[in-house]
């Protein structure tokens, strides 16, 4: 009877763990989840990972993989790996954003382009949604 007691406990307290962690979230504000969105996205081009740039990347700018990962081996050909600085002025309305990522290539690593960018939220997470400085 005591195991089954002691069983019984951890059981309960699993499970409040885990609606405690499912109600906190992953405690990232909103502009934080919008620069998430442009970093992941970058990482996967310069990866070459196209099934992680879906995931970054609204559905109209998706485009076909082939021709996505062409583009980032001329532009990392052309001027090396692309660096997000920073994501700044972050405004939001409603599932629709904008931000400014500053990017830096490998190439010339102490010239920054401002890229004005567009957000969407789709099934909940923030994608990008216009291309960026290729």
């Amino acid at each position: 009877m005591p195991i089954l007691i002691a069983l019984g406990i951890a059981v309960l307290v699993l499970i409040a763990f885990g609606i405690s962690w499912l109600v906190r979230g992953d405690g990232l504000s909103a502009d934080q989840r919008v620069g998430r969105a442009a970093v992941g996205q970058n990482d996967a081009l310069q990866r070459e990972n196209y099934p992680d740039f879906r995931k970054f990347t609204c559905t109209g700018q998706q485009g076909a993989e082939a021709e996505v990962i062409a583009r980032q081996q001329q532009s990392r050909s052309a001027q090396g790996a692309r660096f997000v600085d920073d994501v700044i002025g972050v405004k939001i309305d409603g599932d629709r954003a904008t931000a400014t990522v500053v990017y830096h290539f490998e190439k010339a690593p102490d010239k920054r382009i401002q890229s004005p960018m567009t957000f969407v939220r789709e099934g909940g997470d923030w994608k990008v949604c216009s291309p960026g400085p290729a």
